[in-house]
């Protein structure tokens, strides 16, 4: 949630602003603003409700002055609506000083108070125009604008990112963060600061990561980093791996587009380096086999889409480490008391790294003693850096809010964490990781398959049911947390009610949903794999079919046996029992950007989402 740039150096800096903002569009959003300042050493700033489009043309109509020091913020609302005053950048110090905030300030009504007593006045109803008039009266006092900072962050309680400038200093921008992510981008005789690497890499994939409680200082000339009480720290230095490119659509429609055709090279790339003539090796966990033989139980803990992923991976680590597993949703993992200790390994997903739910929750399993691993998507994020360890997934930037191939990726990364610990631990053979290695190796053409031979029917078949107001999604054993994503990527972008259900749960209530013409999806698991529990699904259908539903099911090629029962069957290709969700889910994706589409709704931003949720 929320965008942050800044920028200082010899360039125009609202254009590197607003092309950074539009580049952290997908975080969502719902005001943006700029503050600039110019080159008669004036502060200059405008900020508009609605989409960063209403910015910009704002800004055509009414130009603002050139500058070379600049900070920009995309807004998601949380104290105050989202009108123009709450919007981003707020203002101090009668106008000369302006701050950007992303985070929520837990004690800002007692520091508000403080303010008001003191005579200050206000004219938005945040949190952050409170920090700002708290740094505009910290400056006052010393002149400095860094140790005024330093004197701010101290008195704040909550999770925060904070960029600040004065217009007695051009050419400086200042930063800080707790619990909510920044980075720096490093440029020649320029420097960068932004929420995502995305707000400046097509300038630079030079870039330094913030820890907790560190403070920045950004000139042309260079970076300064201290922790909060002003020492000075070491920042470890990384190079995107992608670039400004890789974030454009490519001609594709939407992001979303772009991204479900990429769930090929998504899985491939995850793989890539990590499986040598069938022998699976993760790099990045090189020196911790003895974590991994020292744990007797494995904690996975993630939100939404991310969940599901780590659902469908606890088939694979209990199969394949002979450990016992919990999935867990990470808002509400610390806040039960779990019985955590050294001999337990929690495994974290999220996509940015930047998730505050699972954020936390790591950091509390830390605290209980526990060991950590986070599988993340992004470099130089707050989550791997809390861990102790990291797989990274190589699915590249995703930029639609609603995730496709990030979910893929995770899966796939899971499978090679359970094949790893599986060796490391004795429990899967070495010929048997090496069959399971190749069937893995042999997903993304298999995706591929897919993509080149049935989008354009299930896009076809998408648009036939726009008018639908409600989907149900069946599945069982991986089929299952496949049925629950198919449901949520519904919901998140059609709006429509969507809700996936464990097939034999059907007699225990959700039957009761069934009335002629009820659109239900089924995930039929492979009669190979195990003809009983191909039966039983084919029950479930029966069932739903004798009263009245719409069964469309998505089962493997040459399966004749819910050919009776189906009015519609969604092929994939053949693949072992653990490695059909990898398969199954992508008609899944198809179909929701289909039906969505048919609305007309925006697929890639849709209604009060945010890709990175930064608040708890």
């Amino acid at each position: 949630m929320c965008g942050i740039v800044g920028y200082v150096g010899p360039r125009d800096s609202q254009s590197i602003l607003l092309s950074g903002l539009a580049r952290l569009e997908y975080r969502g959003y719902d005001s943006a603003g700029i503050a600039v300042i110019d080159g008669e050493g004036d502060l200059e700033m405008r900020k508009r409700a609605g989409k960063l489009s209403v910015l910009r043309d704002d800004l055509a109509a009414h130009p603002m002055p050139d500058g070379t020091t600049g900070i920009g913020h995309t807004r998601w609302a949380t104290h105050g609506g989202p009108t123009d005053g709450n919007a981003h950048p707020h203002l101090a110090d009668d106008d000369r000083l302006a701050l950007i905030h992303n985070g929520i300030i837990e004690n800002f009504a007692e520091i508000k108070a403080e303010l008001l007593a003191e005579g200050f006045t206000f004219r938005s109803e945040t949190d952050t125009e409170v920090a700002a008039v708290l740094l505009g009266r910290e400056y006052r006092a010393t002149g400095d604008l860094l140790a005024a900072f330093r004197a701010v962050v101290a008195r704040l309680e909550g999770a925060f990112t904070l960029l600040a400038m004065h217009q007695d200093h051009p050419g400086l921008v200042v930063g800080a963060r707790r619990n909510s992510p920044l980075v720096i981008g490093l440029g020649e005789g320029e420097n960068f600061l932004g929420s995502d690497v995305a707000a400046f890499v097509e300038h630079t994939r030079k870039a330094l990561a913030i820890g907790q409680d560190q403070i920045v200082a950004i000139t042309p000339a260079g970076v300064q980093v201290t922790d909060f009480d002003g020492a000075p720290v070491e920042v470890e230095p990384f190079e995107v791996m992608w670039d400004a490119a890789a974030a454009d659509k490519g001609g594709w429609p939407s992001f979303m587009a772009k991204e479900v055709s990429e769930e090929p090279e998504a899985v491939a790339n995850t793989l890539r380096g990590r499986i040598h003539d069938g022998v699976v090796s993760i790099p990045e966990l090189d020196g911790l086999d003895d974590l991994f033989r020292g744990i007797d139980r494995i904690i996975v803990i993630a939100c939404g889409t991310a969940a599901y992923a780590g659902m469908v991976g606890k088939y694979a680590l209990e199969q394949w480490t002979r450990l016992p597993v919990d999935v867990e949703l990470a808002h509400e993992f610390r806040y039960r008391d779990p019985v955590i200790g050294p001999s337990t390994l929690v495994v974290s997903i999220s996509q940015s790294g930047e998730t505050m739910d699972t954020l936390m929750a790591v950091k509390f399993a830390r605290e209980a003693g526990a060991k950590t691993l986070s599988i993340c998507n992004t470099q130089g994020a707050t989550i791997p850096r809390e861990s102790d360890a990291i797989v990274y997934t190589h699915a590249g930037p995703e930029v639609a809010v609603a995730s496709t191939k990030a979910f893929v990726a995770q899966i796939t990364a899971l499978y090679l964490l359970a094949l790893h610990v599986g060796r490391l631990r004795g429990a899967v053979s070495a010929s048997a990781v090496e069959e399971l290695a190749r069937e893995l190796e042999a997903v993304p053409s298999k995706i591929t398959w897919i993509l080149e031979n049935d989008r354009a029917r299930i896009e076809e078949f998408a648009a036939w049911m726009a008018d639908t107001r409600s989907v149900l999604f069946l599945g069982r054993h991986v089929g299952y947390p496949i049925a629950l994503e198919g449901a949520l990527k519904l919901k998140e972008i059609t709006y429509i009610h969507a809700e996936g259900f464990a097939a034999g749960e059907l007699k225990h209530g959700p039957i009761a949903l069934i009335e002629p013409g009820q659109p239900v999806f089924v995930i039929v698991p492979s009669p190979r794999a195990s003809a009983l529990l191909h039966a039983k699904v084919v029950s479930n259908i029966q069932e739903i079919r004798a009263r009245g539903a719409r069964v469309i099911a998505v089962a493997e090629e040459g399966d004749a046996a819910v050919l009776p029962f189906a009015d519609e069957v969604l092929r994939i290709p053949l693949a072992g029992p653990l490695f059909e969700p990898l398969l199954a889910v992508v008609p899944l994706h198809i179909f929701a950007m289909g039906l969505a589409g048919a609305k007309g709704l925006d697929v890639d931003q849709p209604r009060n989402l945010a890709k990175s949720v930064t608040v708890e």
